[in-house]
């Protein structure tokens, strides 16, 4: 009797615009048909992931190399009209409901049988929060606007009564979460090098005045270095143990959150595109069920 086959499941790092890096990755899978059981995304990653789910191929590079040039993508008009430096509303409302410009194929994302988590953090409690894939409607997207809200540079998103802040504040690479959701095996899509360390947060001051209604997200800022180290330690451990296949820019692209330049988006892109061809081999097996 055969036996049953392995539960895989896919993480997606937050990183900004760096995550131009895994849209390169997610086209690739769309172009080789490869699909999982579980995915799991983090800020801009669960905004990859939508993309991914709903088959769009191309749709998540549009918003790193062209819708990023709109003004109301980041910068001085989202920090007046939204309050925050990324354009959140204008992103994942304006742009991306059924009668925007870019709009998510909603239909397909909700027939996809994929299981979808979310990655937020509470900003009352500085915990991380997973929300479903029951919890995204047609043209409404708050979660993702939830999970990818920067905290002190962007106002926290309301959603059902409650306040969130970015899903990498608490957690970073949700590789636990994964496992515990009855993944057997993962597929990590990072935004950094495999050397990357994590330094404590800059301009503690600052960030501790503008968010000083949310005392246990300050606690979480102040120790997201340490947060961070621990989770790749865990990451790099399930890569050594076989359990996780793991996607880390084979080279580094010098860059930032709010790096919004386009020919560094492309060029992210472009080396998704080649890790992923580089090791694909080393990845069929991997997937081998």
């Amino acid at each position: 009797m055969p036996g049953k086959k392995p539960k895989i499941g896919l993480v997606c790092e937050g990183g900004g615009m760096k995550c131009a890096y895994g849209a390169g990755i997610l086209d690739c899978f769309l172009e080789a048909g490869i699909e999982f059981d579980y995915c799991i995304g983090v800020s801009a990653g669960s905004g990859n992931i939508l993309s991914y789910l709903s088959k769009q191929h191309g749709r998540n590079l549009r918003f790193y190399a062209e819708h990023s040039s709109d003004p109301g993508y980041f910068g001085l008009k989202p920090l007046i009209d939204e309050g925050g430096i990324f354009g959140l509303e204008y992103i994942y409302n304006d742009i991306s409901v059924s009668t925007g410009k870019d709009p998510l194929d909603y239909e397909a994302f909700a027939a996809n049988p994929c299981d979808l988590e979310v990655v937020a953090t509470d900003a009352a409690t500085g915990k991380a929060v997973y929300f479903q894939k029951s919890d995204i409607a047609k043209d409404d997207y708050r979660v993702i606007m939830c999970s990818a809200c920067l905290p002190a540079v962007s106002k926290p998103v309301q959603f059902r009564g409650r306040y969130y802040f970015d899903g990498g504040v608490a957690d970073s690479i949700p590789c636990d979460r994964a496992f515990e959701k009855g993944c057997d095996k993962i597929v990590v899509i990072t935004s950094k090098p495999r050397n990357f360390f994590k330094e404590p947060e800059n301009f503690k001051a600052a960030y501790t005045k503008v968010l000083k209604d949310w005392p246990e997200t300050i606690k979480a800022v102040d120790n997201r270095h340490l947060t961070y180290r621990e989770e790749q330690r865990k990451m790099f451990g399930y890569e050594a143990r076989g359990t996780a296949f793991l996607y880390c820019m084979s080279r580094e692209i010098r860059s930032s959150t709010y790096n919004i330049n386009r020919n560094t988006a492309l060029e992210m892109y472009e080396l998704g595109r080649r890790d992923y061809i580089s090791t694909l081999p080393e990845l069929q097996k991997f997937l081998k069920r």
